[in-house]
């Protein structure tokens, strides 16, 4: 059953640069933490990753995340967002060109030019079913 986002959680991933940490499952149960640009699509949150990196096939094999959002100017305030997540694929890189836009001014290619080796793109929406903290 999916959970809401607060309302300043809602503000503070729309207007901030605000980095989530996200937690998926090794296969041997094991957390797994990794730290990404993220915006938010209603009450999910989406990144973007590859199917090759060591998130994307965790989720590819087991769809519970929990993800972080702890502000750098507000240590004390943060959210747990733990939920499911679907991945679907993102071959015009349309969300990791919008979220490079927004963390760093530029288009992803320019940002990373090394981007071209990368796997294949994938799109992560993460479908919150419980939210806690103090944000």
């Amino acid at each position: 059953m999916a959970t809401g986002l607060s309302d300043d959680l809602k503000t503070y991933l729309d207007d901030s640069r605000a980095f989530a940490t996200v937690a998926t499952l090794l296969p041997d149960g094991r957390p797994h933490l990794t730290v990404v640009w993220v915006k938010r699509d209603g009450e999910d949150l989406l990144f973007s990753t590859t199917v090759d990196r060591q998130q994307g096939r965790n989720l590819a094999r087991d769809p519970r995340v929990t993800v972080l959002i702890n502000p750098p100017e507000n240590p004390y305030t943060y959210a747990e967002i733990r939920g499911t997540a679907t991945v679907t694929p993102d071959g015009t890189h349309e969300l990791l060109n919008e979220l490079s836009v927004k963390y760093t001014g530029q288009e992803y290619a320019a940002f990373n030019p090394a981007a071209k080796n990368d796997g294949e793109r994938v799109v992560v929406r993460i479908t919150p079913v419980k939210v806690t903290g103090r944000l």
